[in-house]
């Protein structure tokens, strides 16, 4: 005899549920996956604009949902909120994965019209350089500073976002964001505007 339909409207059955798949328990994932399988669809389609990438993103998502369930801490937030950061940050993701795809693409097209090799060496040192500049001046930061201007930029999180999961209050998550973007400038030579 097949169990009833689980109701999984409400923000606390959603989680037990959740909690339940951190267990090993597959028939609590069904659920889970029809309550939170829109919810990664709906943040990977935000981001990513394409139906067809936003169902992959989705698919790759449950399937972490499922293997790190144990991850999930209902005190630090709902499982929708922690799905919907898990689909953000992975179709982040896959558009950094897509522009790289493309910038070899286009370099390997420039390099075949008879673009000179040292051009492209002498702009991936340049890119080096800024690399290395950036992650030295975040590393200026304080702690604090450092994991709100991480997680945000990153993590591509509002900051409503980063202060649920830094559990942080908004206000504060603001202060340490902006005070690290504006040393993070010092740092870098950039005039404020």
């Amino acid at each position: 005899m097949a169990s009833p339909p689980v109701r999984t409207s409400s923000r606390d059955t959603v989680d037990a549920l959740l909690t339940a798949c951190a267990g090993g328990d597959p028939a609590a994932f069904a659920p889970v996956y029809d309550a939170l399988g829109p919810v990664a669809y709906g943040a990977s389609l935000g981001v990513l604009r394409d139906p067809d990438h936003a169902a992959e993103v989705t698919q790759e998502v449950m399937v972490e949902v499922w293997q790190t369930a144990a991850r999930f801490d209902a005190t630090r937030g709902s499982a929708r909120t922690w799905v919907a950061t898990l689909a953000r940050r992975r179709a982040v993701d896959r558009v950094r994965s897509e522009q790289a795809r493309r910038d070899r693409d286009q370099r390997d097209t420039d390099l075949r019209m008879g673009e000179s090799v040292r051009d492209v060496v002498v702009e991936d040192v340049e890119r080096n350089l800024e690399g290395s500049a950036v992650r030295r001046c975040i590393e200026g930061l304080t702690p604090t500073q450092r994991e709100a201007v991480v997680v945000a930029y990153y993590g591509g999180l509002t900051y409503r976002e980063v202060a649920e999961q830094l559990d942080a209050a908004l206000p504060t998550v603001k202060s340490r964001i902006r005070d690290g973007l504006n040393r993070l400038r010092d740092c870098l030579g950039v005039r404020h505007g």
